[in-house]
């Protein structure tokens, strides 16, 4: 799997641990916050090199702190509190054996870019600079974003065996998953001819949207339009609009995804998340990776010859649907 994908997943578990924690008084689950003390231990350990440990195996009950790193003299408090009264509150307890030590906050359900700009009282003199040492789910996340990607693999391990069984409980189906699940079946060494011709000059396209590595793709995969014109076809008698919002789906990933990348890295970028949508869906059919990509990227090729993904040339009619 490539950075893309790695990121995405432990994007989607952060958050989704968040929402848990954050909806803690509507869900009987375990207890999230002793969870997400081990968890952002080991979550730190691996993303900024500290030697974390719980601060309990320290010393029991220990007020305000609850990770600390011995060697690089730093302390971390882990709540589900977010305000300026709740760190504070931190700051103002007996911690003055630990002067000129590192104090790190950390927000696992809310965001807390507003924390960041605001001062701080610090009697005991900790090393507390807020605009770097108050971290939230997105502020982690940035840095997951421009880590090496041998790094975000291990995170994503890492992520996988913590939190993988327990966050998928709230996995939902999709359409898309079900149009995989149908596509996987076919023999996609045969030709097909079922199916509306391409209305537009697929080149022309590809052209008008920088597209040269994905060219290959689109290529290879066009000769598919008219297959999954038929499994469209088939797939609404269950439903109507089914087909819509697996094309819908992947329209709105381009959208979403357009303002952070352009031309062949925008094209896989949409591969990687329509794969991720359907790994995480309940009603996902377990096949090999490569087959699941081949899937995927016949349904995309399919969406841009539809114009639900890139611009098409102006002068151009859209491809009939």
């Amino acid at each position: 799997m490539n950075r893309t994908i790695y990121f995405n997943y432990v994007e989607e578990k952060l958050n989704l641990l968040g929402w848990r924690i954050s909806s803690r008084g509507k869900l009987n689950i375990l207890d999230l916050n002793l969870h997400a003390e081990s968890f952002y231990l080991g979550l730190f350990n691996i993303i900024y090199g500290y030697s974390l440990k719980n601060m309990n195996e320290i010393s029991q009950n220990a007020e305000a702190i609850d990770l600390i790193d011995i060697s690089a003299k730093t302390l971390v408090q882990v709540s589900a509190t977010s305000t300026k009264e709740k760190i504070e509150s931190a700051l103002e307890k007996d911690l003055a054996k630990y002067k000129g030590w590192d104090f790190k906050f950390i927000s696992i359900a809310n965001d807390s870019s507003s924390l960041r700009k605001k001062n701080y009282k610090n009697p005991h003199n900790l090393n507390f600079v807020p605009s770097i040492d108050i971290h939230d789910i997105s502020s982690i996340l940035s840095t997951v974003l421009h880590s090496p990607v041998d790094k975000q693999r291990e995170l994503y391990e890492f992520i996988k065996n913590e939190l993988g069984h327990e966050t998928d409980a709230l996995a939902v189906e999709s359409n898309l998953a079900t149009v995989i699940g149908i596509l996987a079946k076919e023999d996609l060494s045969s030709p097909t001819n079922c199916g509306n011709p391409i209305a537009f000059n697929v080149d022309e396209k590809l052209v008008f949207n920088n597209l040269d590595t994905a060219k290959d793709v689109v290529e290879d995969y066009k000769i598919h339009h008219g297959r999954i014109n038929k499994i469209y076809s088939e797939f609404d008698k269950a439903g109507q609009n089914k087909s819509l919002s697996v094309l819908n789906g992947l329209r709105k990933s381009y959208t979403e995804l357009r303002s952070k990348y352009s031309a062949d890295e925008l094209f896989f970028n949409i591969l990687d998340t329509a794969i991720m949508k359907v790994r995480k869906s309940s009603n996902h059919i377990q096949i090999p990776d490569e087959e699941l990509e081949l899937c995927v990227s016949i349904i995309a090729v399919d969406a841009f010859i539809r114009c639900k993904i890139f611009k098409n040339p102006e002068v151009k009619q859209n491809a009939a649907s």
